[in-house]
């Protein structure tokens, strides 16, 4: 019978060592197991929920309309709730945030820390004489088993003080663009304000002319059947008739097609609920057309200084130039001083409160290497911005001239207009008064006066034309849409003070001359 070995202290330490490991990888296995991560689609209560949420806040806040709403009320109305303005008013406010925390990066350094530390044993120790080996000093500590430590540190870093401030300029200007983006939004919400405007306009004069002229044209039509099917005329007579009511239904459908989105579209602009029914004022119908009082050079030059998007590059460019000076700055060493109170509840230490002090050099030599390659990377960005706003130029010029040519083509299409529905107009009335002395028949009245309400369609269609070509120039010349002070945040207010700045006379350069029909 052999002797039964009788485990040793480290076999028992190794196996228990074994244990600890192969308990320790399966806990990890297990971890690792659970952390893993799966798609989550979202549910339908969380889509719908998100939903409402949307529903809610689209039009919270906002003034209720009172009354019909005038061109004025409708600018004021996108400018104050038109998300894309809000989009970029939140940009802004953003850049203005960045620009507040970047000044804090000014500021040195306060770090506050706290250390406990608690052991099992006295941490201890000996020495021992290099001369001969012998242990000079029996073992003791000079430290108890729970300690606690605490520091407050204060440093700063000249060199990292001088890219703040450099970094802080540039948040400065971050700011500048983002106000650009906020005017240059401005101008194309309120170009787009003042077209569908002028087009929901006509949609309220003339869609409710448009039932009754349907109505006409489709007994009208009827009638012309009957003729032809009665053989009561030539066939050639009645159907000629129905070509030119059909022609005059295929103009009205497409005229009634543009008409009746438009007050949808300055809804959504406004940021009113979707179907919700609204009444505008409806301008007296006297001509009024604006005239230029500059040349085209002075509009190519007013273009050149308004634009937001060549102001936006104008800004881009300071940024570069001030990261110039950045790069320059990184060449220099890092010099940090610091100064800190630190304690220590040790009651072994002789001293339990202490300050230190100091300063610190650094130099990251490879900046020298890396430096030619950033500042070539630097001059590149400042070839594209020269080049973007050469670009910018010459389509803003472009737009100029191209603005100009449409707006006189839509003034002469609107006079065209108008002396075409003058003359339909006296037509009609001659024939109506000739259709009552028995001069002429119904198909005759009726064709006129499909005539005319087509004729006056046209002409409604060019005054709105006219006046979103005249809102195009303007953006064009990136003319400021706002006054420079409103008194007031209401709607009522904000268009008040778009009526006078939008009425003054040297308003863009711009007049606007009455001219009776």
């Amino acid at each position: 019978m052999g002797v039964k070995r009788v485990p040793s202290y480290t076999d028992i330490v190794m196996k228990q060592a074994a244990n600890w490991i192969v308990t320790g990888l399966v806990s990890c296995i297990l971890m690792l197991g659970g952390c893993l991560v799966t798609p989550e689609p979202l549910t339908e209560t969380e889509v719908r929920s998100r939903v409402d949420q949307d529903l809610g806040a689209l039009t919270r806040d906002q003034e209720p309309v009172v009354g019909a709403i005038d061109l004025y009320e409708a600018m004021a109305r996108a400018l104050k709730y038109n998300l894309d303005v809000r989009v970029e008013v939140m940009e802004k406010m953003l850049a203005h945030q960045k620009l507040d925390l970047s000044h804090y990066e000014l500021l040195p350094q306060i770090v506050a820390n706290a250390n406990y530390e608690q052991r099992s044993n006295f941490s201890g120790g000996t020495s021992f004489s290099l001369l001969d080996g012998a242990e000079s000093l029996e073992p003791s500590t000079s430290s108890e088993k729970d300690v606690f430590s605490s520091d407050l540190t204060l440093s700063w870093d000249i060199l990292d003080f001088g890219l703040s401030y450099i970094r802080a300029k540039q948040a400065a200007d971050d700011v500048l663009i983002a106000e650009e983006e906020k005017r240059r939004a401005a101008i194309r919400v309120l170009q787009e304000v003042h077209a569908s405007y002028w087009r929901a306009v006509s949609a309220d004069r003339m869609l409710p002319r448009l039932t009754v002229l349907s109505d006409w044209i489709e007994r009208s039509l009827a009638t012309s059947r009957r003729i032809k099917h009665q053989k009561l005329a030539s066939p050639l007579i009645p159907l000629r008739y129905q070509r030119e009511l059909i022609e005059s239904q295929r103009q009205i459908q497409r005229l009634h097609r543009d008409l009746v989105t438009a007050k949808i579209h300055l809804a959504a602009l406004m940021n009113l609920p979707p179907g919700k029914p609204y009444e505008l004022v409806t301008p007296p119908r006297a001509l009024s057309m604006p005239t230029l009082d500059i040349d085209v050079k002075e509009m190519e030059y007013r273009a050149l200084v308004n634009r937001p998007e060549l102001r936006a590059v104008d800004y881009q460019k300071r940024i570069n130039a001030k990261e110039t000076k950045a790069a320059l700055l990184e060449l220099l060493p890092h010099v940090t001083i610091q100064g800190s109170y630190n304690y220590n509840s040790n009651d072994l230490l002789f001293n339990q409160n202490w300050l230190t002090y100091g300063a610190k050099v650094s130099w990251n030599l490879l900046k020298a290497f890396t430096q030619p390659a950033r500042l070539q990377a630097i001059d590149a960005q400042e070839k594209v911005l020269d080049m973007r706003s050469l670009a910018l130029s010459m389509t803003i010029l472009s737009q100029v001239h191209v603005s100009m040519a449409k707006f006189s083509y839509a003034k002469r299409g609107l006079l065209t207009a108008q002396r075409y529905h003058q003359t339909q107009a006296q037509i009609a009335e001659h024939t109506r008064l000739s259709w009552i002395s028995n001069r002429l028949g119904t198909q005759v009245l009726v064709r006129e006066k499909v005539s005319q309400v087509v004729a006056e369609l046209r002409y409604l269609a060019a005054k709105a034309n006219m006046e979103a070509a005249y809102a195009k120039l303007l953006a064009t010349m990136g003319e400021d849409p706002l006054p420079a002070a409103v008194k007031g945040h209401t709607v009522a207010e904000l268009a008040d003070a778009l009526r006078r700045h939008w009425a003054s006379s040297d308003s863009g350069g711009m007049r606007l001359a009455k001219e009776g029909e």
